[in-house]
């Protein structure tokens, strides 16, 4: 059974966004990953439609747009994500740490199910102060 050390992992930083960095690991059903933002950052609103989403903030806080939710979320709180659901996040009063995890496994990136909501310009003006 793999043991993982969070600082052995390989950090990434995606493509969407290359402020944040991910540490991911992949079974044969989930995939999980340690995700690290700054202040401010994040993807756009977007929805799963393939993937539903387990996250635990670690460190710091976020401002959680999640569906017709709007809040801040912090240390110790736990967050579900479904499928087709509109989401973002953004690292507020420092950068922010959060552990997820998504099923399936997929190719193993994170991002794999990313899908932009039709509307997320809108929310990014909604919500100013906060980059996309």
């Amino acid at each position: 059974m793999p043991i993982y050390h969070i600082a052995e992992m390989k950090k990434e930083r995606p493509e969407l966004n290359p402020a944040m960095i991910f540490q991911t690991v992949t079974g044969e059903f989930m995939k999980a990953g340690i995700v690290a933002k700054p202040a401010g950052e994040g993807p756009p609103l977007h929805m799963h439609p393939n993937e539903e989403q387990f996250t635990l903030i670690l460190e710091g806080k976020l401002h959680m747009v999640l569906g017709d939710e709007d809040c801040i979320v912090e240390r110790g709180d736990p967050i579900h994500i479904p499928r087709f659901t509109q989401h973002r996040s953004r690292a507020v009063g420092g950068p922010a740490v959060f552990f997820t995890v998504k099923y399936p496994a997929g190719s193993g990136d994170l991002n794999q199910d990313y899908n932009k909501a039709e509307n997320a310009e809108e929310a990014e003006r909604k919500f100013p102060g906060t980059k996309a």
